[in-house]
């Protein structure tokens, strides 16, 4: 998985020393390998050209921790202090590192779920980070088209039980 990618040639481009380095191993150790090269999307500027990742990306997988805070402008050093006070002042309803933000954060993965699939439409799609544990951000993957979300060990009873309720309220 490559991170932070926000240009299609600069994906081609470190996808390919994946692809030599993984050809030179099994050159080497004489055995077969299966594996898929994909990218985190945690740029907004990714999502704007998913289309164009997508004709070389097997997979995405959302960083929506690094989303939100790209597309909210915040560093992880600011964040906690600005989020409080925006929270208490009722700017924000709620804390969009807790609770994916379904208006900006989620319009910009919905793009890149349409654009992504629209080039390949069997291109893979998840979550990773702290998202993927919270009930409201699992039902809104599942509402999008996401395949999988994956999250803290502790959060994986919440994330499996709202994966259910997700599926049985928005069947696909």
């Amino acid at each position: 998985m490559i991170p932070l990618v926000g240009e299609a040639k600069e994906f081609k481009f470190v996808k390919q020393l994946v692809d030599d380095t993984v050809q030179a191993v099994i050159a080497e150790k004489g055995a077969e390998l299966k594996y898929l090269v994909g990218t985190m999307i945690e740029i907004p500027r990714a999502c704007m050209v998913a289309d164009k990742i997508a004709e070389d990306a097997e997979f995405f997988s959302f960083g929506t921790n690094d989303l939100t805070q790209m597309t909210y402008g915040l560093s992880r050093d600011d964040a906690g202090k600005i989020l409080a006070d925006y929270t208490d002042k009722l700017i924000y309803e709620g804390d969009p590192t807790a609770k994916i933000d379904r208006d900006g954060v989620g319009e910009l993965m919905k793009i890149a779920v349409a654009k992504g699939r629209k080039v390949r439409p069997e291109l893979h799609l998840g979550i990773c980070g702290e998202h993927g544990g919270d009930p409201s951000s699992v039902e809104f993957c599942h509402i999008i088209g996401l395949d999988y979300v994956s999250c803290s060990p502790f959060r994986v009873p919440i994330a499996r039980l709202a994966a259910a309720q997700a599926q049985m309220n928005f069947p696909r």
